[in-house]
Order: C-alpha cells, then sequence, then structure tokens
C-alpha cells in the first residue's frame, strides 16, 4: 500500500489480494461475499483487507477444500 499511513500498514485490496495469492480477483470478491475472507476496512470504494489474516485464512480453506470439505461446511462449520 505504499506510504500511505500506518493506519493502513499491512493492508490490500482485493486486486492484490489475488495477485499475491495467485488467484483471480473475482475468487477474492466470492470468498468476501460468501463470509470466508473478512473486509478489515474501508477507503472511499475500495474494500482493504489484512494480508496475513487472508493469507491464513486462503491456506486453511485451500487445505480443507482439498480434504473434500465443501465451501458451505468450511463456512459455516470449519472457520472460526
Amino acid at each position: 500500500m505504499g506510504s500511505q499511513g500506518k493506519e493502513w500498514e499491512g493492508l490490500a485490496t482485493a486486486k492484490e489480494i489475488a495477485k499475491k495469492l495467485n488467484i483471480s480477483y473475482q475468487l477474492v470478491n466470492y470468498y468476501t461475499n460468501i463470509g470466508l475472507f473478512n473486509v478489515s476496512a474501508n477507503k472511499g470504494n475500495c474494500r482493504l483487507y489484512n494480508y496475513n489474516q487472508i493469507l491464513e485464512r486462503f491456506q486453511k480453506i485451500r487445505d480443507l477444500k482439498r480434504r473434500g470439505y465443501s465451501l458451505k461446511v468450511i463456512r459455516d462449520e470449519l472457520i472460526d
């Protein structure tokens, strides 16, 4: 996020998250819309995410999907 001040430190846009995780921007938005990813802040018309939290959450989701869990089960029962 550059030098935009401490309040935005560690935060990233959906596009930045997608690029860092090598996933689509649409997947970031989808996971947000179904409650798997949490928005940390809004800046104007832009949702910002805590990159470290999203990375940890994405790794957990990916692992659970590989074990055969559906996104609904992951969201409803397995994500804290």
